[in-house]
């Protein structure tokens, strides 16, 4: 018996060492609502980030998608590009006074400046979903367990990552945020935010926002969690969704 457990003990011992992945300690998070703004019902949220007191969004949908600056506790839009009705909008973020836009399907990417002025055009060999950045690269989801770092100045692909939750795969990445260090990211048609490690791909927590809207109070017409913004001086987190009458600030609070 005493030979049984030592083996035994010895086996748990070599997959630890050999497999460390699998035993990848995964935090957990709930939320509290700190503040509500108002958002645009209409707006088919797929990309957003904060900057300089507003937020900027990026809309999708045939005929619908646009790229906008919003005032954060009023709503209002104060300024509003739209792109070409063949178009569906995608993922935004903003990188040294440039702004860049995604779009779907069609394989084509906006840059503009400040003035929301078309500067520059670039392609990429797979669909657009989410993007962000770090001090030093775009990073850009295509819904697939991928994601791919861009030079913002050539915006040619130069790394690619896999995002794995206890060596699984994680697909359905969409729109994200570079928050102190780490990837979050909406995984799509699901009420949870994922945290990632933009090193090694792996997934580092997930915060579970279930229940932060209630679609028998507020009138909309889809209800599919999307949009994180980050203010870095205030330490604010922003989340939305498609069509979403709300923007939420929240704490995010570990479980347990």
């Amino acid at each position: 018996m005493k030979r049984i457990i030592f083996f035994l003990m010895m086996v748990i011992v070599l997959l630890i060492i050999f497999s460390p992945a699998i035993y990848a300690v995964i935090n957990n998070y709930t939320y509290q609502i700190i503040n509500t703004f108002p958002h645009d019902k209409n707006a088919f949220t797929q990309g957003l980030y904060y900057e300089n007191g507003y937020l900027f969004e990026g809309t999708g949908l045939k005929g619908e998608s646009s790229l906008r600056q919003v005032e954060l506790k009023t709503g209002k839009i104060i300024y509003l590009y739209n792109l070409p009705d063949n178009l569906f909008g995608e993922g935004i973020t903003s990188f040294k006074d440039k702004i860049y836009q995604l779009t779907w399907q069609a394989k084509t990417g906006f840059v503009y400046n400040q003035n929301f002025e078309l500067i520059n055009k670039f392609s990429y060999p797979h669909q657009g979903w989410g993007l962000t950045h770090d001090s030093e690269n775009l990073i850009m989801s295509d819904g697939t367990d991928s994601l791919f770092f861009l030079d913002p100045e050539t915006l040619t692909e130069h790394k690619m990552i896999k995002v794995t939750l206890n060596n699984l795969p994680v697909t359905n990445i969409n729109e994200m945020e570079y928050i102190q260090g780490e990837i979050y990211a909406n995984i799509w048609l699901t009420n949870q935010i994922v945290k990632i490690n933009p090193n090694s791909g792996q997934v580092t927590g997930i915060i579970d926002l279930t229940g932060i809207i209630n679609p028998d109070i507020y009138d909309y017409t889809l209800n599919v969690l999307n949009g994180i913004a980050y203010d870095e001086i205030k330490d604010r987190l922003f989340i939305t969704g498609k069509r979403w009458p709300l923007i939420f600030e929240i704490k995010v609070i570990p479980v347990g």
